[in-house]
């Protein structure tokens, strides 16, 4: 990756109007690119939602199976707004611009069971710089039973992988919080990361501490306080994890891996064809663009193209900077991908994951 790069020579007029227009936004209209009253309001209602049901779960007063399950969902509910809308805007340091507030609520991303160090390389250094570029972006590095990518090694069991891919997304943040950072945190050592002196210790020192502190408030404490079967619980925390592991994969999924989206390789001297900007934008798709509640829960992310070529502003701003983003791509011929409903989105996606699954060469379904 150290000798991935993309091109210089075309497209410069494009990314400098693009940011020229959306800074005018900003300064004519006197806000701030960063979060504002409604942003923070919603960081304590999410984080209510999360914290608020475990609280309870945690008093001894819940004796009710149903009850137990519906603050489990809640809860789930809240993680994911947590994950998308506070953790997410924050570790992009688009939430302040001071860096120790964006770094303290990054940190509410460990106090949901996964870590912030290891999420910054996977998503904002892999995915970001070097979306749906085989071996570079990190968010199409899948096991051998799921084929995300048409570059990436077929496998005869990826043929069903549109119908059991359900299961895993449903499982996606249990085994993250579980297995897939230590497993990342040693595979992004190997490739040069946590480089510094005893950094790869400290790390895991740290993230083991906070998973452990999770569990504990999360699962363990219920179990210990709830009048009612251990097994009942962890079904309960499994049912959590189920809606915030679909909920997240889903909207993570539908942005990339899509009919439209682009999944260029570079050239022998490792020069990808396009600049940065119109890269992000060939491989990226919106989705639900009208629905305000879609836009409320996950974050914004429904503009994932204004997110990915501006990932320094707060999602707050992405519907009022859409339709800059737009125009200025339909002027100088830039591709534009939006899906009018989430579950045309998913629909399309599903195909998508289909006819990967048949060992297709294709950048196009």
């Amino acid at each position: 990756m150290e000798h991935l790069r993309f091109s210089r020579a075309t497209d410069k007029d494009f990314s400098k109007t693009l940011r020229r227009r959306v800074n005018s936004y900003f300064k004519e209209n006197n806000i701030s690119k960063k979060a504002n009253a409604t942003m923070v309001v919603k960081t304590i209602v999410m984080l209510t939602l999360f914290f608020g049901p475990l609280m309870l779960l945690s008093t001894g007063l819940v004796t009710s199976v149903w009850l137990l399950f519906t603050l489990y969902v809640i809860c789930g509910l809240g993680m994911s707004g947590i994950g998308m809308g506070v953790m997410h805007d924050a570790i992009h340091g688009a939430y302040s611009k001071n860096k120790r507030v964006n770094t303290l609520l990054g940190y509410t991303f460990n106090l949901i069971g996964a870590n912030a160090k290891i999420w910054n390389i996977q998503h904002n250094i892999l995915h970001h710089t070097y979306t749906n570029i085989e071996h570079a972006d990190d968010d199409i590095n899948t096991p051998f039973f799921l084929r995300f990518s048409p570059h990436a090694k077929h496998h005869w069991s990826q043929k069903f992988q549109h119908i059991y891919i359900w299961f895993f997304y449903g499982i996606s943040t249990l085994l993250w919080i579980t297995v897939k950072d230590f497993v990342n945190l040693k595979r992004y050592r190997d490739m040069g990361f946590l480089s510094k002196k005893n950094e790869f210790k400290r790390v895991l020192l740290s993230m083991t501490s906070w998973k452990l502190f999770y569990y504990s408030y999360a699962l363990v404490l219920p179990m210990i306080m709830v009048p009612l079967a251990w097994w009942i619980v962890l079904l309960g925390f499994l049912c959590m994890h189920l809606i915030t592991g679909l909920l997240v994969s889903v909207v993570f999924q539908i942005a990339h891996i899509m009919p439209e989206t682009d999944f260029p390789l570079p050239n022998k001297q490792g020069v990808m064809d396009n600049e940065w900007y119109k890269h992000q934008l060939a491989t990226t798709s919106n989705f639900a663009p009208k629905s305000k509640l879609l836009f409320w829960l996950i974050g914004g992310l429904n503009y994932q193209v204004e997110h990915h070529v501006l990932p320094d502003v707060c999602h707050v701003h992405y519907k009022k900077i859409n339709s800059i983003v737009v125009a200025t791509a339909k002027e100088f011929g830039m591709p534009y991908h939006v899906k009018k409903s989430i579950l045309h989105a998913i629909k399309d996606h599903m195909k998508m994951l289909k006819a990967l699954g048949k060992q297709q060469n294709l950048s196009r379904v």
